[in-house]
């Protein structure tokens, strides 16, 4: 079997989105020490290839707790657990793949990356069109902004060792079915090669 090829990367116009990495989502993913090893391999090889590197929170304020209907059945029991506190440490981003200066940072309180933040507004002032994905859970956060920043143009790769389920049946068929009509799918390997 050959190898696909994949279009080359141009480092200043595309950013690397670690998404939901957590202090308290981070151990939900299967080997989260090995995960958080490549996603960190990840970010320092698009930083010192001069890509942009973007962190993607999820957490909550009690206005937005307040702003959660009833009817949305997965963040109407956050919200009404009081969960996931903005200023708690467990929803602050891992240490181990946590922001630099210059990063691009924000706070979403639903599954996608840019659904409920400024995120495309920033890239839009890089003049970013690429995105690379990382992130807990592949069938969350990862699905949910593949789909929307897809629908949107942007050119998309998935890191399929930089993302995590804790269902691995669902995992392999999002990232062996699903993500490779939407995105180019590709390793940390690869993305250092892509880089190059």
């Amino acid at each position: 079997m050959t190898t696909p090829a994949f279009p080359a990367l141009v480092p200043e116009r595309t950013a690397l989105l670690a998404m939901d990495f957590q202090n308290a989502i981070v151990p939900l993913a299967p080997e989260p020490d090995a995960l958080l090893a490549r996603v960190q391999d990840a970010i320092a090889s698009l930083r010192a290839a001069g890509g942009t590197v973007g962190h993607v929170r999820v957490a909550f304020t009690e206005d937005d707790w307040e702003a959660v209907p009833e009817r949305n059945a997965s963040f109407s029991a956050v919200a009404a657990a009081k969960a996931m506190h903005h200023e708690h440490d467990a929803t602050q981003i891992h240490p181990a793949v946590g922001p630099q200066d210059g990063d691009i940072v924000v706070r979403k309180i639903r599954y996608g990356a840019a659904s409920t933040t400024d995120l495309y507004d920033q890239l839009a002032d890089r003049d970013i069109d690429t995105l690379v994905l990382a992130g807990i859970s592949t069938s969350g956060v990862v699905l949910s902004t593949l789909m929307d920043a897809a629908d949107r143009d942007y050119r998309v790769y998935v890191l399929s060792d930089g993302v995590a389920d804790r269902d691995p049946e669902v995992h392999g068929v999002l990232v062996e079915k699903v993500f490779p009509s939407r995105a180019h799918v590709i390793d940390t390997a690869q993305l250092r090669d892509l880089l190059r």
